[in-house]
């Protein structure tokens, strides 16, 4: 493993020739004024729209034109590490960006707080809380209250942290069971907090018995967004580390994917590199000596991938946008990172045309 959470060796000077002429035009008009010049008028939401820079997929029931690189705000702007980026990637078309509580997330609501103020009308902002069932085992109806309860409050802090009364959509965070997932008690939660003009959309994010968690939001009917692991070889298990390779890769699951669009899920890719890249929490979750080789998704790539000049970080986040994921979740933590993974999910379409 060259270095940690590697993606690619692009020169920046290449980068930076792109988009230079670009971002230099881009100062003498408000952001906002180039969005609305290039807006198409079909009805759908476009907020810092510029598609000669970024690709966009409508994200399911939102109606939303999201970009399909979203800022995973989580873990870059805990301690305010990843601030300096975001006014980078806005100006790149980025639109879309993804935070999470403080209980885990240490700081980030707050970091992305003044960003958000700025750029109100022209970003979707979305936050995430874990719905906790106290005490484990089977879900009655009193846990799932008391679950509901958790994830309203920590809702409310979040809103307070990202000084607003509202947000585009809010996640139960880290989910792994299918039963909590299709609750009564906490879907009218959302209800009542969605009424009273707290958030638009509800989601799921979850990394653990992914597959069964999607396809219970599918039956429901009441999501509009998942986040979930995925890789070019299927689901990851993100606790345990594993690629799990006997329920298929992701040409295999792609039907399961195809039926939660189908019911207005819009499918939210993460860790689609992790698996392998040098784990920066190996001391946490186990070794980092257990991190999959880089050519591990290499069999499951087209030749026309295979020989494009990019890095194997960059293949996995273009063969999940081109093989049924909308969007993609990269937790960029400096300007090399966000450029790598920029030019894998602008350019993604021409590798597979």
């Amino acid at each position: 493993m060259k270095r940690e959470d590697d993606y690619t060796k692009v020169p920046r000077r290449t980068f930076l020739k792109t988009t230079a002429a670009a971002a230099g035009a881009a100062m003498l008009t408000s952001s906002y004024d180039r969005a609305l010049a290039a807006t198409p008028d079909d009805g759908l939401d476009y907020r810092n729209y510029q598609p000669e820079r970024m690709q966009y997929a409508k994200l399911g029931n939102t109606n939303l034109m999201c970009s399909r690189l979203v800022f995973g705000c989580g873990a870059a702007l805990a301690g305010g590490k990843a601030v300096r980026l975001l006014e980078r990637s806005f100006a790149q078309g980025v639109n879309f960006y993804d935070v999470g509580y403080d209980d885990y997330y240490k700081g980030s609501e707050k970091h992305l707080a003044p960003f958000w103020k700025r750029h109100r009308d022209e970003i979707w902002v979305t936050s995430k809380a874990p719905a906790r069932v106290p005490g484990g085992g089977a879900l009655t109806v009193d846990k799932a209250k008391q679950a509901a309860a958790y994830w309203e409050n920590q809702m409310n802090l979040s809103l307070e942290r990202l000084e607003t009364e509202y947000m585009d959509a809010y996640y139960y965070m880290g989910v792994s069971d299918p039963e909590l997932v299709q609750s009564e008690e906490l879907h009218n939660t959302f209800l009542k907090a969605k009424a009273a003009g707290k958030v638009g959309y509800l989601g799921i994010s979850t990394h653990q018995n992914a597959k069964a968690c999607l396809e219970a939001a599918t039956e429901t009917g009441w999501f509009s967004v998942a986040m979930i692991a995925i890789t070019p070889a299927g689901w990851y298990d993100y606790r345990k580390r594993e690629l799990l390779p006997e329920e298929g890769s992701l040409s295999d699951i792609k039907p399961v994917l195809d039926r939660a669009k189908a019911a207005g899920i819009g499918i939210c890719g993460m860790k689609a590199a992790r698996p392998i890249a040098k784990q920066p929490y190996g001391a946490k979750y186990g070794s980092v000596d257990d991190v999959n080789p880089e050519d591990t998704f290499d069999s499951f790539y087209p030749p026309s991938l295979m020989q494009a000049k990019l890095s194997p970080f960059q293949r996995s986040y273009a063969f999940c946008l081109e093989n049924g994921v909308d969007v993609c979740n990269a937790d960029m933590q400096n300007f090399k990172h966000f450029e790598e993974n920029l030019i894998a999910t602008r350019d993604s379409q021409q590798f597979f045309a």
